[in-house]
């Protein structure tokens, strides 16, 4: 990777993943993320992915401005054939994995940034890239749907080997890549994937809530603010859209602020044409695999398949 000109400014090291399916709403992200940036930092943009077309690229680059570049990172190669080991898990894209490689890819980076693309950032980054991890490895928001859900926080503490109270929300995190490092995080995911492959309902958010358990710094809710409640904790910072309705299919709470964003967006045509072209049909399809996933979480943990009952509550593998 090219050294860019950071012109005497501090970089900060912001991360995504996604796939062409995604970049419109990538866009959308960038716009909120931009505007809203500090100009006494340097924001290093890295798109981590396995191929996308150059249009939606070309777009994506016009984001590029005094203080902010953006690259695309094809992860294939540096994966090779784990990746055919990832399981598509529900509205979960393949390109999720791609943030348990980071630590590899870039060996440069002693800490970074990684968030969702289906997010309106609304607060400066700089703010939570600066937080204080005190020692842990990430630091994130707790995951309110698992714990607000008696079948997610069966599946948390049976099946994970986590307190559904501490679940973190892998959309939106502070990563100390030292200590991913030194924890062999990448490797021990490798080995557990090749070696079991459990099945789960979060790809690889339970792979990090079980890595990294008891090494977590939990944020502001204001910092990973999903819809489905009505109360934040601190200043409004990220809107996540992170459940299976999302702004760009339906009306959803919050959704303003994805919009107020979207119409400034290089794809805000394809967006509104997205939404449109949503049937009723589709929203009965994501009902149905909302109620799907319940019953998933359920049978995995009868299943006696996944981390706790074969790795124990240490989990030294």
């Amino acid at each position: 990777m090219t050294k860019i000109n950071t012109k005497g400014k501090t970089e900060i090291p912001i991360f995504f993943a996604t796939d062409d399916n995604y970049l419109p709403f990538l866009d959308v992200t960038l716009v909120s993320l931009i505007e809203n940036a500090s100009k006494d930092y340097f924001y290093n943009i890295y798109v981590l992915n396995t191929g996308l077309n150059e249009f939606g690229k070309a777009k994506i680059r016009r984001r590029n401005c005094e203080n902010v570049a953006i690259h695309f990172v094809n992860a294939s190669k540096y994966m090779g054939d784990v990746q055919k080991k990832f399981k598509n898990v529900y509205h979960f894209s393949l390109a999720t994995y791609y943030r348990l490689f980071i630590q590899g890819m870039f060996p440069e980076y002693k800490k970074i940034l990684y968030l969702d693309c289906d997010i309106a950032v609304l607060g400066d980054v700089s703010e939570l890239y600066n937080i204080d991890l005190e020692g842990n490895m990430i630091a994130g928001v707790r995951e309110g749907f698992i714990s607000k859900t008696k079948e997610f926080a069966e599946y948390a503490e049976k099946a994970v080997g986590v307190s559904s109270n501490d679940y973190v929300n892998a959309g939106i995190l502070v990563i100390d890549l030292e200590k991913f490092r030194e924890h062999r995080i990448e490797q021990r995911f490798t080995e557990l994937l090749c070696t079991y492959n459990f099945e789960t309902i979060d790809p690889d958010q339970a792979y990090l809530n079980y890595f990294c358990r008891n090494k977590i710094k939990f944020l502001p809710t204001g910092w990973n603010k999903t819809p489905a409640y009505d109360k934040w904790e601190g200043k409004l910072n990220i809107v996540h859209y992170a459940l299976a309705e999302k702004p760009w299919n339906t009306d959803v709470p919050m959704g303003e602020y994805f919009w107020h964003y979207a119409e400034k967006s290089s794809f805000y045509n394809k967006i509104v044409s997205i939404k449109e072209s949503y049937t009723e049909e589709d929203r009965y399809a994501k009902e149905m695999a909302g109620l799907d996933i319940l019953k998933k979480a359920l049978e995995i943990v009868d299943s006696g398949e996944c981390f706790l009952p074969i790795l124990g509550p240490c989990g030294e593998f």
